[in-house]
């Protein structure tokens, strides 16, 4: 949907960035100013903006640091990553939605070629190379990897998705029966449905995510290796939270 060589604007589109968060206090203000900065990318185009986090159910200051940015905060008492983002979802009223994780940093860059996506009519969902935000020979490795095959098979990081609201509701949103890899999940859900709908997925990549290499830190690579073991031997394992610490003991 190109006249030339220009992108159509587009007139009254809303964009709704959901926000999952579980005792974020340490990182949200911060990530949040910066995905209010970067949203100015659709201000300009004259679109509207809206911003939600889903306090998933926190003890520290989660709640409370959301509203003080501006934000509409929803509750989810079950913690979990799939259903806070889905809470947030059915509360958003844009017809776009981008889910950015808590511990991440959108730029304006990257804002901007989700607007140019948007405008193009040839995709109805994408997602973004990531990279850490410290320097570490593991983090660099196995990003490198994880965004090669990103690009390469369409998959979607759960740090950064945006998708068209109605196709997120058509698919039924993010597996509630998933503790983790709930984006792989909606990623093959999408493919699916683009093989028979001729709409694309696109990863973006000049502008990769920003998110917190806090894991690093936390956890050994052995912990991460031992988790990725485990899931790949038994895949029920994502269907079960203590299987899945990295996300749910609560370290920060």
């Amino acid at each position: 949907m190109k006249a030339g060589n220009e992108y159509l604007k587009l007139e009254a589109v809303k964009i709704s960035i959901v926000v999952p968060a579980f005792n974020e206090e340490r990182l949200l203000g911060q990530s949040l100013t910066q995905m209010k900065s970067a949203a100015d990318a659709f201000i300009r185009q004259g679109w509207k903006v809206e911003l939600i986090v889903c306090d998933n159910n926190s003890t520290d200051r989660t709640a409370e640091m959301a509203r003080s940015a501006g934000a509409l905060v929803v509750f989810e008492p079950v913690n979990q990553i799939a259903r806070a983002r889905n809470r947030g979802a059915a509360a958003a009223t844009g017809d776009w939605l981008i889910f950015v994780d808590a511990d991440s940093r959108p730029s304006a860059g990257l804002f901007e070629e989700v607007a140019e996506q948007i405008q193009s009519g040839r995709c109805v969902a994408g997602g973004a190379t990531v990279r850490m935000d410290e320097k570490h020979w593991a983090a660099e490795f196995f990003t490198g990897l994880w965004n090669y095959s990103s690009r390469m098979g369409h998959w979607l990081a759960g740090s950064f998705i945006f998708i068209e609201a109605a196709t997120f509701r058509e698919l039924g949103g993010f597996n509630n029966e998933l503790f983790a890899a709930e984006e792989l999940d909606l990623s093959r859900r999408l493919k699916q449905r683009s093989r028979k709908t001729g709409t694309g997925i696109v990863i973006l990549h000049r502008h990769p995510l920003v998110t917190s290499a806090r894991k690093l830190r936390l956890y050994t690579l052995w912990d991460h290796l031992k988790l990725l073991v485990h899931v790949l031997f038994n895949r029920r394992a994502l269907t079960r939270r203590e299987s899945c610490t990295l996300w749910y003991d609560g370290r920060r």
